[in-house]
């Protein structure tokens, strides 16, 4: 016996079901471009603070090479070279280093070298700068010139400028990459939007005499594929997140390389991903969609 139709019951067929054959490959291809812009977020934020760690540093100290003259021995000269830099205004601390620690710097350029007494070794001032109030290069070099001490003053502003330039790159980049992945992004979401309006041209014709509006119709597959998106940035995050929290306890607290830091506060950025990910997936829908609703007229 057949069944009997209920017209209380029955409902109409939506015009976008609520899933789809294709919604799998969707989700995955979105997810892997959100879990891609998410690592990017995470690099480029642990770059940054550690480019900025490297600046601060730099800016508050000094280096100063300091030869000998006369019958004067390098260890003299340079304890006389912090003495009188001790005392510059602007100056928080003035030390000799050992001429072990002075090997070591040029240790990866010279190799082993048995007798260090045999190398003329250049003796080292470490000057640390007040913070509230730092000093110049050109004050120190003339602090020491007045002492008659033959010595030059490094104020690292070559490596700050290279550290600054890296740091720049490095965001410029970053932002290259996500307008990249958004723009993927958003062509998967133009072919899905494009294949579903195809496969419905027949529905959107009949709206269209009933009165629909395109902004309407259009809305559906904004709202549609804002979802989709939305789940997928939310499995891309998901997995960045936790390969995030696995490089930084592997690492020992170090994350990606010891240069590099990742700190828990880094992961953070994935949160804002399945929001903008839906956000760029309703935009190329609804743009998608009334383009080709036009074209159907």
């Amino acid at each position: 016996m057949s069944e009997r139709f209920d017209p209380i019951s029955w409902r109409p067929a939506p015009f976008l079901p609520e899933r789809e054959a294709r919604d799998g490959a969707l989700i995955f291809v979105v997810a892997v471009l959100c879990f891609l812009a998410c690592l990017t977020a995470m690099g480029v934020i642990a770059a940054d603070r550690a480019a900025r760690g490297w600046t601060n540093q730099l800016t508050g100290e000094a280096t100063v090479v300091v030869r000998p003259r006369g019958g004067e021995t390098p260890d003299a000269a340079a304890a006389r070279a912090a003495e009188t830099l001790a005392g510059a205004t602007g100056v928080a601390e003035a030390r000799a280093l050992e001429p072990a620690k002075a090997y070591d710097l040029i240790r990866p350029w010279l190799g082993d070298v048995s007798n260090l007494e045999d190398l003329p070794v250049p003796r080292l001032v470490a000057v640390t700068l007040d913070p509230k109030h730092p000093t110049t290069a050109p004050r120190l070099d003339a602090a020491l010139k007045a002492q008659g001490i033959d010595a030059t003053v490094d104020d690292h502003s070559i490596w700050i400028k290279d550290i600054r330039r890296a740091g720049r790159l490095v965001r410029w980049l970053g932002a290259g990459v996500f307008v990249l992945i958004a723009a993927a992004a958003a062509a998967v979401v133009a072919f899905a939007t494009r294949a579903g309006l195809a496969g419905r041209r027949d529905v959107v014709e009949v709206l269209h005499m009933t009165g629909a509006e395109d902004g309407l119709i259009a809305r559906l597959f904004q709202v549609r594929f804002a979802r989709v998106a939305g789940l997928a940035g939310l499995i891309g995050a998901g997995a960045a997140g936790i390969l995030g929290a696995g490089l930084r306890l592997a690492g020992g607290g170090q994350g990606l390389t010891p240069a590099v830091p990742l700190a828990w506060s880094d992961i953070l950025a994935v949160i804002p991903c399945p929001l903008l990910a839906a956000l760029v997936a309703a935009v190329a829908a609804q743009v998608t969609a009334i383009r080709l609703i036009r074209d159907m007229q």
